[in-house]
């Protein structure tokens, strides 16, 4: 039988570090798994994405403010932001004179579209997780900050980022703490839920009814009013306080992109 390899071990180790040792990562191990990033697939080679690395600490306290007030992400010793970024190709088109081709009628209108938008998002966030796994290669922790995506009118002007770059995702790296080290994976839903084989397939009643329930020991009271795990995942989750302003923020980008 075929050994597992290194990669396999390091991605099924692999979990959320919300917890980091204040040492800071050192610039040639920036630089490693930054030269890895950047060879992440990538639509058409086209790199539809931006990265903004937070140095600032004021910044990265008013990153954890507007994150639903996380403080380790101000604590964190490497923070990434991914933007999804049409505006690099937008300006690169005008500078080669694309309009052109939309007078004389050879070409649409150059303009970003929401096709483009879920393009860049798919190109940064492939980036964003080929830069998870080249730090856990060098025994860094991460975790993603989806939060990043709210509060899109403080972020554009926190990041001064031009009408076509979405701030996508956000990730907190460093090295976790021992307490952090010896903490063991979360579970997950199980496979046949997952992957299917040739056509989807919608789970019965009894499936669903227990999808989630490797999260209840984690989870030590359900929310008030919820009576079952269902519940209590609606409740903390989609039709929460950061859900709602998530939605909000969303909403209020598409109609600036569009």
């Amino acid at each position: 039988m075929t050994e597992s390899r290194p990669t396999i071990d390091t991605i099924l180790k692999r979990k959320s570090i919300r917890s980091f040792r204040p040492d800071p990562v050192p610039e040639e191990q920036r630089r490693r798994i930054l030269e890895a990033m950047l060879r992440a697939p990538s639509a058409g080679n086209q790199m539809l994405y931006s990265v903004i690395e937070v140095e600032d600490q004021h910044k990265k306290e008013e990153l954890a403010r507007s994150c639903d007030n996380q403080p380790f992400i101000s604590r964190s010793p490497w923070v990434l932001i991914f933007l999804a970024d049409m505006q690099r190709m937008l300006d690169f088109f005008e500078l080669s004179g694309v309009h052109s081709l939309v007078e004389s009628g050879a070409a649409e209108s150059v303009k970003a579209r929401e096709a483009d938008l879920l393009l860049a998002s798919c190109d940064a966030l492939i980036a964003a997780q080929t830069a998870v796994l080249a730090a856990e290669s060098l025994a860094l922790g991460s975790c993603y900050i989806g939060d990043v995506m709210e509060n899109y009118e403080f972020h554009r002007d926190l990041l001064q980022l031009p009408d076509y770059c979405f701030p996508i995702a956000m990730l907190c790296l460093g090295y976790p703490t021992e307490q952090q080290q010896r903490r063991p994976p979360t579970e997950r839903i199980a496979a046949d839920k997952i992957i299917f084989t040739d056509r989807y397939r919608r789970l019965t009643p009894d499936e669903l009814r227990h999808l989630y329930d490797h999260n209840i020991p984690r989870r030590p009271r359900f929310v008030d009013g919820a009576k079952n795990i269902g519940q209590d995942t609606y409740l903390r989750k989609f039709s929460s306080p950061f859900m709602m302003e998530m939605r909000r923020s969303v909403k209020a980008m598409l109609a600036h992109w569009s």
